[in-house]
């Protein structure tokens, strides 16, 4: 295992600025909030993933990109991680806590630089990262994956928040592949960001035992939750030059789910979204 180090080769008291790159969904907006409240010091930007962007289709093409690979059955997953939420904005406002604060709003709040990015791989926000202030990019439930010379933009990398037990489960749902297997197996995992998706060296690790009758969703959102602490550890140890990293062989890479393993699911009476998971979104406006 290879002691993380500064690039100068020093050591730093100080908080370790990030720039924090994110997508606003059920699975993680109420942790990632929290994170933000309580860090605002160690937040130097905020870039929210837009997720229904012109490249990627539009939210019709996207729509229709999943259900012809995953079918009808992801419908309530995608309605309550990404769709309800939007809907919740019109809704009347609950309490002003940060979980239920859309990002924008809260950074506003605590005077933190926020943008909805289309492409983090653009000339542009490479332009913006690098005039930041930031040392490292902190992709915590971020839908972009990003290129070698995206994740060079600062001179720490970058580091990946990721809801499964790397280096099994790599990719954007863990969590239902976490459900798929006999029995579940959930973690979180903090790991260096590589252009190969969720391939880079692990830096934290935990194991997280959970109720038998959790949802993709539920699970998801309490193992980003899960995270924090070992999050402000990992940086906090960046930051002074202790971090321990250590490299792993990649495993096959778990898209979203096919049809087949939706089918699978269903058998196995687990679920990727409920109607608790819905009454949820529609508290957590983005």
């Amino acid at each position: 295992m290879a002691r993380v180090m500064p690039v100068d080769g020093t050591v730093s008291s100080q908080p370790l600025r990030v720039a924090l790159l994110t997508l606003e969904a059920l699975a993680s907006a109420a942790p990632v909030r929290r994170f933000v409240a309580a860090h605002p010091e160690r937040i130097a930007l905020v870039a929210l993933s837009d997720p229904h962007r012109p490249q990627r289709g539009g939210f019709i093409g996207q729509a229709w990109r999943l259900l012809r690979r995953s079918g009808p059955r992801l419908i309530p997953y995608l309605l309550a991680n990404f769709e309800l939420p939007h809907l919740a904005r019109w809704l009347p406002a609950g309490d002003a806590s940060p979980e239920r604060t859309p990002m924008a709003a809260l950074c506003a709040r605590l005077g933190i630089p926020v943008a909805m990015v289309s492409d983090m791989n653009a000339p542009a926000f490479h332009e913006r990262l690098a005039a930041s202030g930031a040392a490292l990019i902190l992709t915590f439930h971020c839908d972009q994956i990003l290129t070698a010379a995206t994740i060079a933009c600062l001179p720490r990398g970058g580091l990946n928040v990721h809801a499964g037990l790397l280096p099994d489960h790599r990719g954007p749902t863990p969590t239902i592949h976490a459900l798929l297997e006999d029995p579940p197996r959930f973690g979180v995992t903090l790991h260096r960001l590589a252009p190969r998706i969720d391939a880079g060296a692990i830096l934290a690790q935990r194991h997280l035992d959970l109720p038998t009758d959790t949802t993709a969703l539920d699970a998801a959102e309490r193992l980003h939750e899960a995270a924090l602490p070992m999050l402000v550890e990992v940086l906090d140890a960046m930051a002074g030059g202790t971090a321990r990293e250590h490299a792993v062989a990649p495993r096959p890479y778990c898209g979203f789910p096919t049809m087949a393993e939706m089918r699978t699911l269903a058998r196995k009476r687990r679920r990727a979204a409920s109607w608790r998971d819905m009454a949820r979104a529609l508290r957590t406006p983005v």
